[in-house]
This record gives C-alpha cells, structure tokens and sequence, in this order.
C-alpha cells in the first residue's frame, strides 16, 4: 500500500515507487491511499493504479469553522485506514506525505505492518516527524536529515522522478514541433507547480513584453486556477512567442526545450532539475510550511546550482535575472553543470532495496 498525495510533490513520487516496484516485481497487487477531493483521486488511476480515499483534511493554522470537522474528519479516516489495512494485508506500507500517509500510516503500524517513509523536503513534516518514531525505514532526498529522524533507519536516496525525466537526449527537435516553438530562439521555461503560482504568474504579466522583445521564446505552465485569466492577457498583448499552458503534461519535452528554467521550489521540481541540469532560476513559495520551499532552494544556491530570486521580488525582476544567465553562457554552463552534480538517478531503485529489506 502507498499513502500520500494532496500536491503532485507528493504523488508523482509515490507512483515512481510502484513503477520501480512493479518493474521488479510484474505480480504485485498494489492499493493507494488518498484524500478525497484531492488531485491524487485523479492522477493515480490515470497511472493504472487503483485507489481508495479517506475523508481526511489538514488543520488551518487559523481558527476557522473547517477546524471544528477535523476530529470528526480524523476519526472516520482512521476507522476507513485500519479496515482498509486488514481487508488489504499489505505487505509493507509506504507513506510519502500528505493528508492520507498519517491515518494509514498509524493504522498499519498499529497492525504491525513495516512501513517506510519517503520524506521529498529538505525540513520534515510534522506528520513525518511523529511516524518515523515506528518506521523501518525513512528515505530522504536530503543530508543532513538526523536532526529529524533517527540516524540508524535513515537512508540518503534522493527524491524518485519519472523515468521519462531522466531520458532527454535527442529530444529537443521534437519538442520545439510539439510546443510549437521556433528552432534558433532561446528558451525559457516558467513552472508554477501544478496548480499555479499567483508571484511568478504576475512576474510574468510584468515582463512578458519584455522578455518577447529581448528574443526569448516563452513556455508558460500557470495552472489551472489563472489559465482563463493569463491566457486573455496574452491574447490581448498580442504576443506570438509567449505559450501560456494551464498544464503541462509532457515534462520530459518541456525540460528538453529549454534553456532556462523558472521555478517554485517544491521537492520533486528541485529533483528532477538536478537531474535535467539546466540553468535554473528558483521562486520558492512563502506559503508553506516552516518556509521549506527557500530551504529546498538554499540546499542547492549554496553549492552555486542554482539562482534564487525571492518570491518579494520577483514582480520586476524576473527579466533582469533570466538575462543575468542567458546573456553569459559560462554562468549558465557553471549552473548547469554543478545542480547535475546534485542529482540522485537511482532514488527509485534505492528506495526499492529498502523496502526489500523490511518485508520479512
């Protein structure tokens, strides 16, 4: 069984786990666990697998209505977990974060099933934190992590990626045709996450004239909440080179066309651009919890892997930086060059081994 979802940080690493799985092993019978109502309803079937949802929410940090349901919500989620647990007898049960991994995590431990967590950010969840205490096993895609979880179950393995990721080369061609992009003009990539990113979204209403201007070439995921919105603004400008995408689907071909990428700084982005090795340009999200987004960056920025421009001031400044790397190619090699340095390809595989090792 595999828990964890509410953003794609949480949910693309969980099916590269069951693909690595599957992979090994074709007969596996796999159950995943969700939240109702959250993109992991939609997404894991999408990617073959089947999945059950728990009535789960998180805690608002303010006092709202909402909070009065969260027992209530709580309650029934860890009946639904432990009946699920003991109707499914997993052999092991992964947690990768997210609303559902902490009910079905603390159902399966309770039942005393091995479980293993994956933990994508550079500053562990509190969730995390209080199931490592019972965990076999704790995967992090960061070092340093003992002052979160003890040091005798924690493994270094990096965040996993899609396989497709991973795969570039002899790919740019058919991504200029597929996006529609000219052949000859740099590129920039802007990535807001899945469902958008408001900051980086406005930083590109400011300076898309711009950035049409000074020559670049422009694909644009701004997610679905401000796709009408920004798609009407670009319309209305009138510009020919600036691709706005509520959503992009084909990562591999977007990594492979471009030059530079800007970026939320979201565990699986900063994985997989390590593992693309482009310049890139990180906007981490304030809104999140204990700032992990300038963390994630921080962990790369200061092994001069990456840019950071700060969510404060990326309104204005989001052309000056992007010429900052695309006008001098030795910076943009040097960025390139060390987040590659970063890179952890085998995360699936090491994650796998660790499983291995808990299941008796």
């Amino acid at each position: 069984m595999i828990s964890g979802g509410g953003t794609g940080g949480h949910i693309y690493p969980a099916i590269a786990i069951a693909n690595a799985w599957k992979e090994k092993y074709p007969d596996t019978d796999f159950l995943f666990v969700g939240a109702e109502g959250k993109m992991e309803m939609q997404k894991v079937p999408e990617a073959g697998y089947k999945i059950e949802g728990l009535k789960v929410a998180g805690l608002q940090r303010s006092l709202t209505l909402a909070n009065l349901s969260f027992p209530f919500k709580l309650l029934r989620s860890l009946q639904k977990a432990k009946e699920l647990v003991k109707n499914f007898k997993p052999d092991a049960v992964v947690g990768v974060g997210g609303y559902a991994s902490g009910p079905l995590l603390y159902a399966a431990q309770n039942q005393g099933i091995p479980t293993l967590l994956q933990e994508q950010n550079s500053y562990a969840g509190l969730t995390n934190k209080l199931l490592s205490k019972r965990a076999k096993r704790i995967c992090v895609a960061y070092p340093n992590m003992g002052k979160f979880f003890p040091a005798d179950r924690l493994i270094y393995t990096g965040n996993p990626v899609r396989k497709d990721i991973m795969e570039l080369a002899g790919k740019k061609e058919t991504a200029m045709e597929h996006f529609g992009l000219e052949s000859g003009k740099k590129t920039l990539l802007v990535l807001g996450g899945s469902l958008g990113a408001r900051t980086i979204n406005q930083a590109m209403l400011a300076d898309m004239k711009a950035l049409e201007e000074g020559g670049y070439q422009v694909l644009w995921q701004c997610g679905r909440f401000y796709f009408s919105e920004m798609e009407t603004q670009v319309k209305s400008a009138e510009l020919k080179h600036i691709h706005v995408l509520e959503f992009i689907r084909e990562m591999d071909l977007a990594y492979a066309a471009a030059d530079v990428v800007v970026s939320r700084a979201g565990a699986l982005s900063v994985s997989e651009l390590s593992l693309v090795g482009k310049p890139v340009v990180f906007i981490p999200s304030p809104n999140v919890a204990e700032d992990h987004q300038t963390k994630n960056a921080m962990a790369y920025v200061s092994q001069d892997a990456a840019i950071l421009l700060k969510d404060s001031q990326a309104i204005g400044k989001l052309k000056l930086t992007v010429d900052s790397i695309m006008k001098d190619e030795n910076k943009a090699e040097h960025l390139a060059s060390n987040i590659k340095k970063l890179a952890k390809p085998n995360a699936a595989n090491e994650i796998i081994e660790a499983l291995e090792q808990i299941i008796v």
